[in-house]
């Protein structure tokens, strides 16, 4: 099982460097996570093992039994929670994961903005989940047409203000799903859509850190990347079905 996370791992990695180069892209600027939602920790050890040092979790407490039972390898991994998270696990989340990618609501920053303030150190990374699909089944401040309907658009432009005032976390930049439905080429406009996003608010909020674009997933992430994605979430390909 090892052996094959490792050659799995050594193929993605080829397969996002050849992305990257018919992008005009260095493979550098784009950070793979492995996501291990449903493994046990063992799997996360032999990924590390490999040299995937960046791991994705859906859950909370999933997360936390993982963390845990690694413990030896806290400054070797570093945790991203890219599932939707719940106010009721806002705490515990603040105080477990490196960086959340799933923040979908000012209320939501908020909450993590206090209990970074009394458990951390240091501000917590923060990606803002954006639904441009208009997939109802998506998580996400609902951005769909948000380059023509300023109507909808305005109030988001508010709260991301507001978050960005926020002194315990930093925005990173921006997270999406594309639908999964079709071609993974038919997640390419999504994709588009969100990277025009990010280089908005960057000029709209200079402040702010926007570097980052997560984005694209085992079925789409070379089409991800040839957008602009700078983290991709791989599970199904590196670690097999769940």
């Amino acid at each position: 099982m090892s052996e094959q996370i490792a050659e799995n791992i050594a193929a993605i990695r080829l397969r996002i460097a050849n992305a990257a180069h018919q992008a005009g892209r260095s493979p550098s600027e784009v950070l793979l996570i492995g996501v291990t939602k449903t493994h046990p920790a063992e799997v996360v050890a032999q990924a590390l093992a490999a040299g995937l040092a960046d791991v994705g979790e859906n859950r909370v407490q999933e997360a936390e039994a993982k963390i845990s039972a690694l413990a030896s390898e806290r400054q070797r991994l570093t945790w991203h929670l890219i599932g939707h998270l719940q106010s009721n696990k806002a705490r515990k989340a603040a105080q477990l994961f490196d960086i959340i990618h799933s923040v979908d609501s000012l209320r939501l920053a908020q909450q993590l903005d206090r209990y970074a303030g009394e458990l951390r150190s240091q501000p917590l990374d923060i990606l803002l989940q954006v639904n441009v699909s208009g997939e109802t089944s998506k998580e996400g401040f609902d951005l769909v047409g948000w380059e023509s309907h300023s109507a909808s658009f305005a109030p988001f432009l508010a709260e991301v203000e507001q978050i960005v005032a926020l002194a315990h976390l930093r925005i990173r930049g921006l997270m999406t799903i594309a639908p999964l439905a079709g071609l993974p080429a038919d997640a390419r406009p999504h994709f588009a859509s969100t990277r025009r996003l990010r280089e908005y608010l960057a000029a709209a909020f200079p402040s702010a850190d926007w570097s980052q674009l997560s984005m694209g997933m085992s079925n789409d992430f070379s089409d991800a990347i040839a957008e602009g994605a700078t983290m991709v979430r791989i599970g199904r390909a590196i670690f097999g079905a769940r």
